[in-house]
C-alpha cells in the first residue's frame, strides 16, 4: 500500500510501499478514504513529541470505510460501514483512570499516528472499541468529517472545561477553533477571537463565524472574558490570557505541546483564575460531540491535498497558510 511516512524527527516525509497491515483480535482493517493534518502531527514530525517507533506511518482524524478484521466481535461497524479514528486508540481499561471515566489520562494509552500507524496511508488497523461510527449520509463529506475527530474533539473538550463561561477568548484560530467558534455561538456565547499580528484575512475569517471580535494575540480585547481557550503551542500566549480573563476565570491549554510559558507575576493568576490543560479525549466526548455536529451545524473549512502531498501539507500548517484545517484525501 502507498504510504507517507515518518523516518526520521526533523526530516521531511517520505513516500513508501508497505504491506498491508494485518489486524488482530478486535481490530478493524480500514481502507482510508480522508486524513486530517493535525499540529500534533507536525510536533511528531518535527521531533517535539517523541514517536512511538519509526518509522511512523502519522495521521489520527481518519475517515476510514471498513473492509476487514474483527467485524463479528460485538463491535458497532460491519463491513462497507463508514467509521471515524482519533487520537485515542487504546487504553488498558482496568487502571483508576479508566475504570472513573477518565482513560484520556489512562498511563498505559497508544495513541493513532504515534503508538500505532496512522492514517497518511491507503489502509490502517484500529481497535473497533475506540472508532466512531460515521452515518453514511450525514451531511459531511469525508473531508468535511475529518477535521472533527481531534480538532473538534480536543476543542470540544477545552470548551467543556470552560463551563458556563459567556465571553469566549480563542487564542489561535485555525482548525479547532474555527470549530468551537461555531459551537460556542450555536449556543448564545460571545466569541473572542485572537489571531497571529496582522493576520486580516484570520481575524475577517473568525468575524464570519460569528466572532463579536477578532484581533492579533498581544492585544487585549475589549471586554474582560470568562474564559480563554489557548490552542495556538505558544506558551508566551498563557500570562497574556491570564491578563485577559476576569476574575474567576479560567485559561485552558488545549495542545498535546506548547512551548515553554515564561514566568509571570502572581498577580495575573490571583483572583481566583484557573490555568488548565486537556489531555487527548474520552469516547464519551467523541459521542457527544459527533452527535452535537449535525445540529450546529458545523461547518467546516478545508484545504485538500492528495496524500503525496502530505509533506506539503505539514509545511503550509506550519506557515498558517491556509484558514480551517488541511485533509489528506486517500481514496
Amino acid at each position: 500500500m502507498r504510504a507517507m511516512v515518518l523516518t526520521e524527527p526533523g526530516q521531511p516525509l517520505s513516500a513508501a510501499e508497505l504491506a498491508e497491515p494485518l489486524p488482530g483480535p478486535g481490530e478493524l482493517l480500514l481502507r482510508v478514504r480522508a486524513c486530517g493534518v493535525c499540529r500534533t502531527d507536525l510536533h511528531l514530525r518535527d521531533g517535539e513529541l517523541a514517536a512511538g517507533h519509526q518509522p511512523l506511518v502519522l495521521g489520527h482524524q481518519i475517515v476510514g470505510e471498513v473492509i476487514g478484521g474483527d467485524v463479528e466481535s460485538g463491535t458497532r461497524a460491519g463491513i462497507g460501514a463508514r467509521v471515524g479514528v482519533p487520537w485515542l486508540g487504546w487504553t488498558c481499561g482496568v487502571c483508576r483512570y479508566c475504570t472513573s471515566g477518565r482513560e484520556n489520562l489512562c498511563a498505559k494509552a497508544r495513541f493513532t499516528g504515534c503508538d500505532i500507524d496512522g492514517g497518511y496511508a491507503e489502509l490502517a488497523v484500529a481497535d473497533a472499541r475506540f472508532c466512531f461510527p460515521l452515518p453514511a449520509s450525514d451531511g459531511f463529506s469525508d473531508e468535511q468529517v475529518a477535521p472533527l475527530l481531534c480538532a473538534g474533539l480536543i476543542g470540544y473538550r477545552a470548551f467543556q472545561m470552560a463551563g458556563d463561561a459567556e465571553r469566549v477568548g480563542l487564542y489561535g484560530f485555525g482548525a479547532a477553533a474555527h470549530l468551537i467558534c461555531q459551537v460556542a455561538v450555536h449556543e448564545g456565547r460571545r466569541v473572542f477571537a485572537f489571531t497571529r499580528e496582522r493576520d486580516v484575512a484570520g481575524q475577517q475569517f473568525a468575524r464570519e463565524l460569528g466572532a463579536v471580535w477578532a484581533g492579533a494575540s498581544a492585544e487585549r480585547p475589549p471586554e474582560e472574558l470568562d474564559a480563554a481557550l489557548i490552542f495556538a503551542p505558544v506558551g508566551a500566549l498563557v500570562p497574556l490570557a491570564l491578563r485577559a480573563v476576569a476574575r474567576g476565570g479560567s485559561v485552558i491549554c488545549a495542545g498535546i505541546h506548547m512551548s515553554d510559558i515564561p514566568s509571570f507575576p502572581y498577580v495575573d493568576v490571583w483572583g481566583e483564575r484557573t490555568l488548565r490543560s486537556v489531555a487527548n479525549l474520552t469516547r464519551a466526548d467523541g459521542e457527544a460531540f459527533l452527535a452535537l455536529a449535525p445540529r450546529v451545524p458545523l461547518r467546516t473549512q478545508v484545504t485538500t491535498y492528495p496524500l503525496a502531498a502530505a509533506e506539503q501539507a505539514l509545511a503550509d500548517l506550519r506557515a498558517g497558510a491556509f484558514e480551517g484545517a488541511a485533509v489528506l484525501r486517500v481514496a
